[in-house]
Parts: structure tokens; C-alpha cells; sequence
């Protein structure tokens, strides 16, 4: 199913800037998202975009001439929690849920599936089994650890030492620099020691030590959120000063000015093509476009073109299209195969292919490195998509 969409993807995308209310009848689209707990730095913000995403289809009129308003739900960062709340929601028999906001909660949900809803998951570090009615926002955490791995072998940094929480989101991370190096051209990349610590430890300054021990070029600090303040702040006190790279997930704007007095000099990471990049490259016209359009939109919030609208926006965007093309009254297989075989969708960080990139849309050549510029208050793009440098 190829479906000509560009035309109506930009009014929709267009009204977010000027988004009003419309006077109809009501459909609720459940989202549950991580309010409290460990996600809440990003989950905050995830709301606040699908917040506007529903207001700008309702200044156009609604779906099927009905508003739209996002149902929130708090799965307080517990996988228990987010089954809970699932379940509930399920028995109500809904067509999409949009959520959660972390790896562990996201892969707590999808077994209960059964092909009966569809799941949009807004964590790149969830990887949905092939065939679930399971989607995951944004580009993989694993394909931009290809494309980080890439960016620095290119700079001759191939000594890496890794320190992971020892979490869903750290084994995620395991997996993936796994994976990054098993591609032939990487085989000069080496691990030069791996750590770990739990979300809980105060202090990693013994895993500091043995990575020092090691002399690498470059260490992979994977954590999210407070957590990975934690190794920040033990690299900086242990008077380490390497290139740092660290998931998607922290690519938050208000977490680096709260972390400025322990961030390394040079903290790196991977993800979507999402953020500012004027003069440095150029990305195909409609993703330019579509990017301008959400940066007016986001100078009428408080909200910064960061992980959350990288992890939130497109897949917003993506499920009211789902429901604008299909009506509301569309069955969970109806979505799934509408956003399985949707292409030519041009969001924030690539155009969407999900026939070519399953369950996701986008992939590794969706991916850039961007480094986070104190002086400037932001990140900024150090390679073109894929990994090459700038």
C-alpha cells in the first residue's frame, strides 16, 4: 500500500503552529507514559506533544468530525505498573495505545498484544519482535550505535571501554555495540573493557578505575536520566577526560543545563536527524520542510527540539494519520496494516519506510552523531547521516 499522503501529513503538521479547539463529538486515544519514576524527564514532555499533535487535527475539524484528546495513564517507571494499566485499558477493546517511554515498560506490554492492539512504543531502545502489533519511534538505538561507531573509527578512536546499567536499557545497549562491531568494516574497533552498575549505586568510582586501567580512546557511558549523572559525575571526578558517548536518550536540554557542573568536555551521542542543523547538511526537501514547520511550532511552547520531540513527534503524527485515513472506528489490524505498509512519510527525522525498515520506518542513514555545545546551550550535528564526519 503506497499511500500519497505529503499534502495532507503538512496541513497536519502546519495547524500544530496555530492549534485551536474544535466543538464535536469526542474520541479518546489512550497514552501511557512514564509521569513518575525514571522516565519522567522525558514522559513530561511526551505529553505535551501529543497534547499538540490532538489540538492541531481538532483545529482542522477532528477525525470523522469528532475531537481528538489523548487519555494519559502513569506507569510510574514500573513494568508491573504499565502491564496493569494495559490490561484496564484492553478490556475497552481500543484499536492503538500510544506508550511507554522506556525500553522495560514497552517490552513488559507487548506480550499481552495478541494481535488484538496495536502498540506505539516511544523508546528507540525497543526493538518490536518481527510480526508483533508492536511500532517503535524514532531510529534505532542500535543503528545509531552503528553509525556512532563508525563516526569515531573515521576520527581513529577504536579503544572503547563501555559502562552500562545493568537495566533493559543498559542490556539494550550491550546488544547493539555488539552488533556495530560485528559489521566487517568496524573489525579494526575493539572493547576494551565492559562495566557495569545498577540504577541504584551512588557511586561507579571502582568501574572508573578499571577503565582507566585500560587506556581507551573513547568510552561508551549508557544510561538514562539520573543514572547516567552517576557515571558523569565519576568520569569528571576521576579526572578522565575522554570523548563520552552516551544513548539518544539523553539528548534532553533541561537534563544537560541540571548536569552542566559534572558533563564531560566532550559528551556524544547518536540518534535522529531531528535537531537544528542550518548550514551543516541538507536532508531531503520534505523532512527540511517538515522540520521547519515543528521548529515555529515548538517557539510557542517551553519545549526544545530535544529526545522527547525525537521520541514523540513523528510517532504522534503517524498514528492520528493512521485514524484520519482509516476513521475512528478502525480495527486494530486496520492500524497495524496501515502503518506496516505506510511510505513517503515525511517526518522530523526521515522519511518513514516501514516496508523497508519494519516496525520502525526508519534506519541506520536516518541516524547522526551530535555532540552537546555548553557554550551554545545545545547539540549540535558533528556527522552527516550514516556516521561520516562533518
Amino acid at each position: 500500500m503506497r499511500l500519497r499522503w505529503t499534502q495532507t501529513a503538512l496541513a497536519v503538521l502546519l495547524t500544530l503552529i496555530t492549534a485551536g479547539g474544535a466543538d464535536a463529538e469526542e474520541f479518546t486515544i489512550n497514552a501511557i507514559l512514564s509521569l513518575s519514576g525514571n522516565g519522567a524527564f522525558l514522559a513530561g514532555g511526551q505529553k505535551k506533544v501529543l497534547e499538540l499533535e490532538a489540538g492541531g487535527v481538532n483545529a482542522q475539524g477532528g477525525i470523522g468530525g469528532k475531537s481528538i484528546r489523548f487519555v494519559f495513564h502513569d506507569d510510574q517507571s514500573s513494568p508491573q505498573v504499565a502491564v496493569q494499566l494495559l490490561n484496564e485499558i484492553m478490556a475497552t477493546h481500543p484499536a492503538v495505545v500510544v506508550g511507554s517511554s522506556l525500553v522495560a515498560m514497552c517490552s513488559a506490554m507487548v506480550p499481552l498484544l495478541n494481535r488484538q492492539l496495536v502498540l506505539y512504543c516511544l523508546s528507540p531502545g525497543y526493538h518490536p519482535p518481527p510480526g508483533s502489533f508492536a511500532f517503535s519511534s524514532n531510529t534505532s538505538t542500535w543503528d545509531a550505535q552503528v553509525s556512532t561507531v563508525r563516526y569515531f573509527r573515521l576520527k581513529g578512536q577504536t579503544r572503547i571501554a563501555t559502562i552500562t546499567s545493568s537495566d533493559a536499557t543498559g542490556q539494550d545497549a550491550d546488544r547493539g555495540i555488539d552488533a556495530a562491531l560485528a559489521i566487517p568494516d568496524n573489525s579494526s574497533v575493539k572493547i576494551v573493557d565492559r562495566e557495569h552498575f545498577n540504577l541504584s549505586d551512588v557511586s561507579v568510582a571502582a568501574q572508573i578505575e578499571r577503565i582507566r586501567a585500560v587506556n581507551p580512546q573513547l568510552v561508551l557511558a549508557w544510561a538514562t536520566g539520573t543514572p547516567s549523572a552517576t557515571i558523569f559525575k565519576g568520569l569528571v571526578q576521576a579526572g578522565i577526560e575522554l570523548p563520552v558517548v552516551t544513548t539518544g536518550g539523553n539528548q534532553l536540554v533541561a537534563q544537560m543545563r541540571q548536569f552542566k557542573n559534572f558533563l564531560p568536555n566532550e559528551l556524544y551521542a547518536g540518534g535522529g536527524a531531528y535537531q537544528r542543523h542550518d548550514g551543516l547538511y541538507k536532508l531531503d526537501p520534505r523532512v527540511e520542510t517538515a522540520q521547519q514547520t515543528m521548529y515555529a511550532a515548538l517557539e510557542k511552547t517551553d519545549l526544545q527540539p530535544d529526545v522527547i520531540i525525537g521520541t514523540s513527534w513523528d510517532a504522534g503524527l503517524i498514528v492520528l494519520q493512521a485514524l484520519r485515513a482509516l476513521g475512528t472506528s478502525a480495527s486494530a489490524e486496520q492500524v497495524h496494516s496501515y502503518i506496516a505498509n505506510l511510505t513517503g512519510f515525511p517526518g522530523v527525522s526521515g522519511v518513514y519506510n516501514f516496508p523497508a525498515s519494519p516496525e520502525r520506518g526508519l534506519g541506520v542513514n536516518d541516524t547522526v552523531v551530535v555532540r552537546w555545545d555548553a557554550e551554545h546551550d545545545r547539540f549540535v550535528w558533528v556527522s552527516k547521516p550514516g556516521g561520516d564526519p562533518l
